[in-house]
């Protein structure tokens, strides 16, 4: 299975509902805090994060199973103990996830004007098959701006964009195209307004600035939690924010608040690894 097809699998399934879900959370803590230190952590350590951030035992229990059994991580006895380990899936998934939450200056790079548009009509019939295609496509930053009708300006995605298309057996009716937009039919920045719902997105992230402007000098597990509610706040931003271009969006509103809220996570960081260094015994 390809890195992109593994991304596209991975974000539809972990996908939280309103309220999120232990299993979104579980994807949160693996890529935030197991990952990063490639060391089995165990059973204990990762109920640990669950509950602290809410959730059940049993819910938490069977998150880690399904993400065993997903092979994101793999099980192996020490003594009494479980311990997970991230497999090598899973850390390309978590690692492509990172680039895609934790963007780098790539709203500011200069843009060549070229869009990529996938059209991919889905009968009703084909409900489950259209959701996970829907999912896949904003999770890659691309908007709709009429039914049936994908737009990105990334045209890099263009690989993600086909292995996503091919895993879900609607090739033989998708059409696909690179460029620039004709003198025909609606305006490139009627396509943005119409593509992607810019005021809810920034009322998105004004509501997170809100949320967690105020927690400052944090240490402990107050400073790894409210770090790792802000990490699985901010892994749910790909699906509504495609990080347009400023060409497309130059006086953008959200883009500082977006910029205070990595701020605010950097500033976490160290209290938070921290914590969770000791409570996982890895330091």
């Amino acid at each position: 299975m390809s890195q992109v097809t593994d991304m596209t699998a991975a974000s539809a399934a972990t996908r939280p509902s309103a309220g999120g879900s232990a299993r979104s959370a579980l994807i949160s803590i693996l890529g935030e805090f197991v990952d990063p230190y490639g060391r089995p952590v165990r059973t204990a350590a990762l109920l640990y994060a669950l509950t602290r951030m809410g959730y059940a035992e049993p819910a938490s229990r069977q998150a880690i199973a399904r993400a065993g059994a997903s092979e994101l991580i793999t099980a192996q006895r020490d003594g009494r103990e479980t311990k997970w380990t991230v497999t090598d899936r899973g850390h390309r998934i978590f690692t492509d996830g990172a680039t895609r939450v934790f963007p780098d200056s790539s709203r500011t790079r200069p843009w060549d004007g070229r869009w990529l548009i996938v059209i991919a009509p889905v009968p009703e019939s084909h409900r489950t098959v259209r959701k996970k295609l829907y999912a896949g496509l904003r999770w890659a930053g691309f908007g709709n701006p009429s039914p049936g009708v994908w737009i990105t300006p990334h045209v890099d995605r263009l690989t993600e964009a086909t292995d996503m298309v091919d895993s879900l057996g609607l090739t033989s009716n998708t059409l696909s195209f690179i460029g620039s937009p004709a003198d025909i039919g609606i305006t490139e920045d009627e396509i943005v307004q119409r593509s992607w719902d810019l005021g809810k997105i920034a009322d998105a992230y004004d509501h997170l600035l809100i949320k967690f402007a105020d927690k400052r000098g944090l240490s402990g597990e107050d400073a790894f939690c409210t770090h790792l509610d802000l990490v699985e706040s901010l892994r749910q931003t790909p699906y509504m924010d495609p990080h347009l271009p400023e060409a497309l969006l130059p006086d953008w509103s959200g883009l500082e608040v977006v910029r205070k809220l990595q701020d605010l996570r950097t500033e976490w960081t160290p209290a938070a690894h921290a914590h969770w260094l000791s409570v996982a015994r890895l330091d």
